[in-house]
């Protein structure tokens, strides 16, 4: 008999508990639909918006955005061929207010994920929130605090936990494919922009920066912040480690059998290639290690090179896992390919991210009370390698981290960096 995993201890407790704990919308009618508001509809989320305002399990009642252009855009999209359209604001906090909605997904910048997130489940609603899931290591506990205190569905944008050719992946290797897997490597090789350089200006009309900019540090507007390369400042973002490599980093975490965090982190890298206003490094390398106890020890290594558009293995993203007998060759967009100990192709599939059937898991899991594929405790293991390794960046010092307490042991300026400061806002997080 199998020892029961982490994930089926949870889910069974959830279910176990959600008559008394979560009053459930499948209780009211299977055909009654959820209550959706949009916070954020930029990039990534009007991406969900094209495919939500198609889902019949969903009502989009309210969306959400500080800029008037998005808004306005984003409440065309959001209609649909419904007769009656969204409400709208530039507050979230309206949409949190109306007890009517069952839901909201967060596409906001990365800087209010955490701070939305908690507000959310203050208010008593379910959430499904963009990756990376915090800003910073601190908020990813508040935000586990908050969904036990509400007693809420959490699920991390990280769609890959909800796609068929991953979850495949994941059985064979935990199943023994390739024998123990010791070691994996994750890279991100792509080519990103030049953002130039610019001097501070004021913010266009139709954009409420003081709203944007919410709890976070107050910051002067810059032309090529927005839109999207926010994510390459220090305030608002965690570089692209944060952006496409934590996708990737949650596999190889996932691959390695860590519901744990790392115990030593080392890392180099900053800029090498880019001249611009980027904060954050465009060349970094990072290396992991889980400490088993018993004298047992796994390594993730990380690899990211922002001015590379050539592919890694088959992959511009990927990752490689190591094993006693063979390996495995993943990309989260392309499939999987196992490899024995003499180079020989055994076995492979094909895929790409499954979007769809991650807001299904999610809708389901409301329904339920199930976990979710991507819920906040995994998002936040996730979420918490980027943070670890850009502060090893910075400081470049290896850092000694005590999983348990979720505290550097080693370097008192590095434990620091763990949180941040606030501004005086009412969206700052509380714990």
């Amino acid at each position: 008999m199998s020892t029961p995993t982490r994930r089926d201890f949870l889910h069974a407790t959830a279910l176990a508990s959600t008559a008394l704990a979560m009053p459930s919308l499948y209780a009211q009618g299977a055909s009654n639909r959820i209550r959706l508001g949009i916070i954020g509809p930029g990039g990534m989320g009007t991406n969900h918006l094209k495919n939500l305002v198609r889902n019949p399990e969903v009502e989009i009642t309210w969306v959400c955005d500080v800029d008037a252009k998005r808004l306005e855009a984003a409440t065309k999209l959001a209609q649909g061929d419904a007769a009656k359209p969204p409400r709208t604001t530039a507050d979230m906090r309206k949409v949190l207010e109306d007890a009517s909605v069952d839901a909201v997904l967060i596409a906001t910048p990365d800087h209010w994920h955490a701070p939305a997130t908690i507000l959310a489940l203050n208010a008593g609603k379910h959430v499904y929130v963009e990756k990376p899931c915090s800003h910073n290591l601190r908020e990813g506990r508040l935000m586990i605090e908050a969904a036990q205190k509400a007693k809420k569905v959490v699920q991390v944008g990280t769609q890959s936990r909800s796609t068929e050719h991953v979850q495949q992946a994941m059985a064979k290797l935990h199943g023994g494919a390739i024998g123990e897997v010791l070691s994996a490597k994750v890279w991100n090789s792509q080519f990103r922009r030049n953002i130039g350089h610019v001097k501070p200006s004021e913010p266009p009309a139709e954009l409420d920066f003081d709203t944007w900019i919410g709890p976070a540090p107050k910051v002067p507007y810059q032309s090529n912040m927005l839109p999207g390369a926010w994510r390459w400042f220090h305030a608002f973002g965690e570089g692209d480690i944060g952006n496409d490599g934590v996708h990737d980093l949650d596999l190889g975490r996932w691959g390695l059998g860590m519901d744990t965090h790392p115990t030593r982190i080392a890392a180099l890298g900053g800029k090498y290639f880019h001249d611009d206003d980027q904060q954050w490094p465009d060349t970094q390398s990072v290396l992991f290690e889980y400490d088993l106890g018993g004298g047992k020890k796994r390594l993730l290594s990380f690899e990211q090179r922002l001015w590379s558009d050539y592919h890694q293995e088959g992959f511009e993203n990927g990752d490689a896992f190591y094993g006693t007998n063979g390996y495995m060759i993943l990309g989260k967009n392309g499939g999987w390919k196992i490899y024995d100990k003499k180079d020989k192709l055994r076995e492979e599939a094909k895929g790409s991210p499954d979007l769809l059937a991650h807001h299904r898991n999610f809708i389901e899991c409301i329904r339920s009370g199930a976990v979710p594929a991507a819920d906040i405790q995994e998002g936040h293991l996730s979420a918490s390698l980027c943070h670890l390794a850009n502060i090893a960046t910075r400081t470049g010092k290896m850092i000694e981290f005590d999983p348990k307490a979720e505290r550097i042991t080693n370097d008192a300026e590095a434990n620091k960096m763990l949180a941040r400061e606030y501004r005086n806002h009412w969206g700052t997080p509380v714990g």
